[in-house]
């Protein structure tokens, strides 16, 4: 089975952060053991924020073995990047399962919640277009500083998390199943990120933990969420 994470800054992580894919990675080999999965994607490099570029290697594990750090995420991109290129990426690795933390830097800076959905149904169609059975678990977007300083950015967070769900409902197919994680309650930016937005070590595992629950409560892919004890 081969797994693809798609996502923004907080998916590709910064130089020195292990990042919720390297939690999720552990959880895979936990639960569903070495040689049963692979992680796939055209990128593996962390965002340099010294050099403001996505060319960092420097994992906070340097043991985490470089297959495993294959990913498709930007600093920077947002769903209306991402759907261009998730057909090729996904045609090229093999991806069966699409793990997509994406809409916060789209609503913050691009587009508002309605073309962001709208972002959404393309991507889902060249991912499907690409791989008619891909599976993929959408998590909406999760608590952040701006929501919490900014009304108006706040209620169209609420608004694009609800259009997702019913984005998600309209593109139920049996053969390609989306599903929606859940948003994050017991998420807290002021414990679970390093700066109002950006996960920390705890942040990373909640975030992995509400992937890690769809796919076991779902599909029956791996199990319940146990946090490795290393960081």
């Amino acid at each position: 089975m081969r797994f693809m994470f798609v996502g923004d800054s907080m998916t590709i992580g910064r130089a020195g952060d292990y990042t919720w894919r390297y939690r999720m990675w552990q959880h895979l080999r936990a639960t569903l053991g070495d040689g049963s999965f692979e992680i796939v994607g055209p990128r593996s490099a962390l965002y340099d924020t010294d050099g403001d570029t996505p060319a960092g290697h420097d994992y906070a594990d340097p043991c985490f073995p470089e297959p495993a750090r294959r990913h498709l995420a930007g600093w920077g991109e947002g769903w209306q990047h991402m759907a261009p290129l998730i057909g090729p990426a996904v045609r090229e690795a093999g991806a069966d399962v699409l793990l997509v933390s994406l809409g916060l830097i789209d609503l913050g800076f691009y587009t508002n919640a309605y073309q962001t959905a709208a972002n959404v149904r393309a991507f889902a169609a060249a991912a499907r277009e690409a791989r008619p059975g891909i599976r993929m678990v959408f998590l909406p977007v999760i608590p952040n500083v701006r929501a919490e300083e900014d009304a108006p950015f706040a209620a169209e967070v609420v608004r694009f998390n609800e259009l997702l769900a019913k984005t998600v409902a309209d593109l139920a197919d049996a053969t390609s199943p989306i599903l929606l994680a859940a948003r994050p309650d017991a998420y807290d930016i002021h414990r679970d990120t390093y700066d109002g937005t950006h996960p920390n070590a705890s942040g990373e595992h909640r975030l992995a933990g509400e992937f890690a629950a769809v796919l076991h409560q779902a599909w029956g892919i791996g199990g319940p969420y146990r946090p490795a004890a290393d960081a």
